[in-house]
């Protein structure tokens, strides 16, 4: 009975772990980078950037942040993992806000 339970919760953990995933993302210096749209969240208005230097940056949108395509402004849903995108981002502290995000393709 206590085998069982115990690999009733081992299971559970890993579950619980697998859950939540923890990507290595990197911070990099204010500034403008280009790169593919490795994941789009727009549940949680956030996407990850993975750039031609093999950085992943991880941008959650603020009511400021500024996206385009083409010149003028596209709501969210524009955005498509594996689509091209330039980002301008601002370092704060150990996290990347960014300022403007436009769409390449």
């Amino acid at each position: 009975m206590k085998k069982s339970i115990a690999m009733l919760a081992i299971a559970g953990l890993s579950l619980f772990a697998s859950c939540g995933e923890n990507k290595d993302t990197d911070v990099v210096e204010s500034g403008t980078y280009q790169g593919k749209a490795e994941e789009v969240d727009a549940d949680e208005r956030e996407i990850y950037v993975r750039t031609a230097d093999d950085k992943l940056l991880e941008l959650y949108f603020t009511d400021n942040t500024q996206l385009t395509k083409d010149g003028a402004s596209v709501e969210f849903d524009a955005l498509h993992e594996g689509g091209n995108v330039e980002v301008k981002v601002e370092k704060k502290g150990n996290r990347l806000e960014p300022i403007s995000v436009s769409i390449l393709d």
